[in-house]
């Protein structure tokens, strides 16, 4: 796929979690040698091992390789986060970082996002691709309210449908294109005359977030100016959450720096509450299982009153635990079910 229309100073960046790797293979086999801005790739790989510029370089016309701390970017050049570090992009260079989480994810795609909102402004194309939850979305809102152009790829053409559809509730007037269609997106995003007249939005909070992914320094004094206090706690660390912003996605910051979207932090007490049952109805059996054993030891000692009465705190315990056990399974039936018609 070519082009014959100079790129001034664009740049282009792209997130991506389950089903992503076919999707950049796709992606970057269309995109011709003449394509010069550079690509920045985050892909939810967590601290393992990645070989994501092993596997994507057969299929590229440009060069790709892991990004690597404080080197100048530079064009027609493929840059892939490495694991366990925000890429983020600050003064002309590509910056590293071992700052807080966000959505549980480090490499996260919302810190890059913002940061070449703030670098690049009007001159940023942000692309979604398909991934679970919603990482991306509030930064695709950043580069929107920052003057720049949001692309997302089709939820039904998405092997996860999540990510790309937070995408598009953040920033509904986003390019929507197919997998096959992605590659020509992009080279008519970077050659689009860049957006004038003045910024919709306070770039402010934008900046304090990109600012602290980037220094991994927080404090209640800067989340004071992202948000306000919640009676909500951090599911990674416990500490004070603030809600932030007014804009779609609804998200939380704790004073240590994590970063949640609704999305990411309802899936974190979903999770979290599950856990805390099963150790319920472990709890539960364990004690059902001594209210036993005193009943017999009673029956041996010819105390039938204490007994019965053992034996009946046993029962109740049993039919706790069987309450348990079924809200437990009928919460997972009734989220597998509503999973199934949102499909449909």
């Amino acid at each position: 796929m070519r082009h014959d229309q100079p790129i001034e100073n664009r740049i282009v960046a792209v997130g991506t979690s389950l089903g992503g790797l076919d999707a950049l293979r796709t992606l970057l086999s269309s995109l011709a040698t003449d394509f010069t801005a550079p690509v920045l790739i985050v892909m939810h790989i967590g601290a393992h091992r990645s070989l994501l510029p092993e596997l994507l370089a057969p299929v590229c016309c440009l060069p790709v390789a892991h990004a690597i701390d404080n080197i100048p970017l530079e064009p027609a050049r493929i840059y892939v986060a490495p694991s366990d570090r925000h890429m983020l992009v600050h003064d002309g260079r590509i910056r590293l970082s071992a700052g807080p989480k966000e959505n549980f994810a480090r490499p996260a795609i919302d810190p890059l996002f913002r940061s070449v909102a703030v670098e690049y402004g009007a001159r940023a194309v942000a692309v979604v691709l398909t991934g679970d939850l919603d990482d991306g979305a509030a930064g695709a809102a950043a580069v929107n309210a920052c003057g720049g152009r949001v692309i997302v790829q089709a939820p039904q053409d998405s092997v996860a449908q999540s990510m790309p559809v937070s995408a598009l509730r953040a920033v509904p007037a986003a390019t929507v294109a197919c997998l096959d269609r992605l590659a020509q997106a992009i080279v008519d995003a970077v050659h689009q005359p860049i957006k004038g007249g003045p910024m919709g939005a306070d770039k402010r909070p934008i900046e304090i977030e990109a600012q602290i992914a980037l220094t991994g320094i927080s404090s209640p004094a800067l989340l004071d100016q992202l948000g306000k206090r919640s009676t909500l706690t951090c599911p990674d660390c416990g500490g004070i959450v603030w809600e932030v912003g007014d804009t779609a996605p609804l998200r939380y910051r704790c004073h240590t720096g994590h970063a949640f979207t609704e999305a990411s932090l309802d899936a974190a007490q979903k999770a979290d509450l599950e856990d805390a049952l099963w150790t319920s109805v472990r709890r539960v059996e364990e004690r059902a299982a001594l209210a036993a054993s005193r009943a017999r030891a009673a029956e041996r000692q010819g105390d039938e009153a204490r007994a019965q009465s053992e034996r009946a705190l046993s029962e109740k315990l049993h039919r706790l635990e069987g309450s348990l056990r079924e809200f437990i399974m009928g919460s997972a039936r009734a989220e597998d079910d509503q999973t199934a018609a949102g499909q449909k």
